[in-house]
């Protein structure tokens, strides 16, 4: 089915697939900072808040310089930010839509505190508010270009262009995702829908998990990457899909599997990178071992790339082309998140 490629036209009117395919193009996003002057204090603290798609970014950002920023990030996904905010942290701000409830309580939080402030979104009420306050801002890909889940690239390039504004961090972090613009290109032209199943990983991925609840796993470095393929797969795919990481698997969740007959409706995927831990990727290893026969085998997908941050890029994309390819084998449109919409309408009235 998935290489009819005549399939895809009413399968996926919304052009998901084709979105999935210009994504690499995000890598060299022009973040432009709207407002730019600030009083250049000093940034003691990082949060971010922001919600699903607009707070993923954040979290690989995070894991990314985990080991070289030298002040807290935080990322908040709430109605209000931690009782420490205070006019040395750097609050970012972040709604695609720009009318995301939380994100907005969280802005008023922020300004309430005096804290140091920064948007990104692009459009809504919270664009509105950062050009009205003047506040320092970046514009992101507009909702009729993608899907916010879909922007995690260009959402990237902003957050590391703001962190090196602020004097966070320096401008490489936002140099290196532009780097790697043209391989992500080259990686994802075997993903298209042009290219037959027996040669192409995103659709044997789609084929190996369709009719189950998938089960993401990755190592702590990646597990941002986990929990993108769950949310691809629960807006993208309409796909119930779970996800967690090592080495804290091992401590609870490595037992449930333990019961129950081994035939169990879940497709487990285990997204492994080589710069993991060395004793997390023996863990990987040795829970496959000790659950055979217990759970279904794990399909791994091992990221490619040459850096931590090129595998991110890497699982993001390939991400978006799989759990697309799971939307037209379950017969839904990949691109409207219509439940959703109305859950928020309904929460607003």
């Amino acid at each position: 089915m998935l290489d009819d490629v005549q399939i895809y036209t009413q399968k996926d009117p919304s052009g998901a697939l084709g979105v999935a395919a210009s994504e690499w193009q995000q890598a060299k996003f022009e973040a432009e900072v709207q407002h730019p002057d600030h009083d250049g204090r000093e940034i003691t603290r990082i949060v971010f808040a922001g919600m699903g798609g607009s707070a993923l970014s954040a979290l690989m950002v995070k894991s990314w310089l985990e080991g070289s920023l030298d002040v807290p990030f935080e990322v908040v996904r709430t109605y209000a930010l931690p009782a420490y905010v205070g006019s040395s942290t750097l609050v970012v701000i972040s709604s695609c839509s720009g009318n995301t409830e939380e994100t907005l309580s969280c802005l008023d939080d922020a300004q309430a505190r005096g804290a140091q402030i920064a948007v990104l979104t692009a459009g809504g009420t919270l664009l509105e508010r950062a050009q009205q306050g003047s506040m320092t801002h970046v514009v992101l890909p507009s909702r009729t270009e993608y899907e916010p889940r879909m922007t995690t690239l260009a959402q990237m390039r902003a957050l590391t262009k703001l962190l090196w504004h602020f004097g966070v961090t320096d401008g490489s972090y936002y140099d290196e995702i532009a780097r790697y613009a043209d391989w992500l290109h080259d990686e994802s032209q075997a993903w298209l829908p042009e290219v037959t199943t027996d040669k192409n990983i995103a659709k044997q991925l789609a084929l190996f998990s369709v009719g189950k609840t998938a089960v993401f796993y990755a190592g702590h470095l990646m597990a941002p990457i986990a929990y993108k393929w769950k949310i691809s797969w629960n807006e993208t795919g309409k796909n119930l899909a779970f996800w967690n990481e090592y080495p804290e698997f091992n401590h609870n969740e490595f037992l449930g599997w333990s019961s129950h007959p081994i035939e169990k409706p879940y497709a487990v995927i285990d997204l492994v990178s080589d710069f993991e831990h060395e004793r997390i990727l023996k863990r990987f290893e040795l829970s496959d071992k000790l659950l055979s026969g217990r759970r279904p085998k794990a399909n791994i997908v091992r990221l490619q790339g040459e850096s931590p941050v090129a595998q991110m890029l890497w699982g993001c994309v390939l991400a978006d082309f799989v759990s697309s390819y799971v939307a037209v084998l379950n017969g839904v449109d990949p691109t409207p998140v219509d439940l959703i919409e109305k859950f928020k309408k309904e929460l607003a009235s």
